[in-house]
């Protein structure tokens, strides 16, 4: 069995700087009549952090294709700031609880023979009754002086 524990998700807006757009103006195409030929009212917004692009043309204004555009930027910005969180909360998770593969267990509890295995630090004790009663002064002296050792080893080779 694995066991995984994450943080709650907070929901956050959207917050688009000024400065991190680059906005271009350019010839709408399509319908429109002469109007669409004659001015810039199609518009193209970059957000230069995320790289997200969106380009609107569908009104005759482009102070209406403008509003639109952002508009559409910052669902995209949001959906692709989730779509990150999750992937970051995928990798902390998978770290967490590995592949689930008998070759990733930590501790082994053999009721049958009375034992109890740490595999992380190869500490075996034949007293499983006493550890399952709350007795884990053994078990976390043994972990705890693991830690000790790999810190030192740590601070020795850095």
């Amino acid at each position: 069995m694995t066991v995984a524990v994450l943080p709650e998700a907070d929901e956050e807006e959207v917050q688009i700087n000024e400065s991190d757009l680059r906005i271009d103006v350019y010839r709408s195409s399509g319908a429109g009549g002469q109007h669409v030929n004659t001015t810039d009212s199609a518009v193209r917004i970059t957000h230069i952090p995320t790289g997200v692009v969106v380009a609107c043309q569908d009104e005759k204004s482009q102070h209406k294709n403008k509003a639109k555009a952002l508009r559409i930027l910052s669902a995209r910005i949001l959906e692709k700031q989730a779509e990150d969180k999750k992937q970051a909360s995928d990798a902390i998770k998978k770290q967490m609880i590995g592949s689930g593969d008998r070759s990733e267990r930590v501790r082994t509890y053999n009721f049958p023979q009375g034992r109890c295995t740490d595999h992380r630090i190869g500490f075996t004790s034949h007293n499983l009754s006493a550890i399952m009663e709350g007795d884990l002064d053994e078990l976390i002296g043994a972990l705890t002086e693991e830690d000790r050792v790999r810190k030192i080893s740590e601070t020795q080779t850095h």
